[in-house]
């Protein structure tokens, strides 16, 4: 019962990721009037809204150039968040399953995006001076990121023991039985 609970939790923590997502790019582009590339308000010292289009994935990786590559693109991440679902539904531990929720959330709301426009809107400029340690980037950006990053610290650094195998110590029992007998 408790592996359906955990795989719940993290689709509707997908769900939860591609709504927060598409509701901010909407009110980033809609009602805050970024309507433009380069269009910037002002939030902090360290943040600004930046309006930007990302016509490649990763880093601008494989950039859309065409209608034929966007469409590629469309289908080559929907096969990419499918194979995230798949692998979800097969996991039942919660710490298993909520990075992939996290992942299956940022690819869907990236997903809608290039569909819809041919390209990602994205909009968060951290950055420390004239100092950017990321490229603008957005909500769905950053769960892809966050569940990617646990993925691979649990996998280096928080491996499950194996089991103390219990045929060793039955072994020498039975050893210890047949001499005696």
């Amino acid at each position: 019962m408790n592996d359906t609970r955990n795989r719940v939790i993290a689709v509707a923590l997908a769900a939860a990721i591609y709504a927060v997502d598409q509701w901010i790019k909407y009110w980033v582009t809609g009602p805050l009037g970024l309507t433009r590339i380069g269009d910037q308000i002002y939030v902090m010292p360290i943040f600004n809204l930046t309006l930007t289009h990302n016509y490649g994935v990763s880093l601008g990786f494989l950039e859309a150039t065409s209608p034929e590559m966007r469409w590629g693109l469309v289908v080559l991440t929907g096969i990419i968040a499918a194979a995230v679902l798949v692998w979800l539904l097969r996991e039942r531990r919660l710490l298993d399953v909520v990075p992939l929720g996290l992942i299956l959330g940022g690819a869907l709301g990236n997903i809608q995006d290039r569909a819809v426009y041919g390209y990602v809107i994205d909009y968060a400029d951290l950055h420390f001076g004239d100092f950017r340690p990321f490229l603008i980037f957005n909500v769905a950006d950053a769960a892809i990121s966050i569940g990617v990053a646990f993925i691979l610290v649990r996998a280096l650094f928080m491996r499950e023991k194996p089991a103390e195998p219990q045929e060793r110590g039955m072994a020498d029992q039975s050893a210890e039985n047949s001499t005696n007998a």
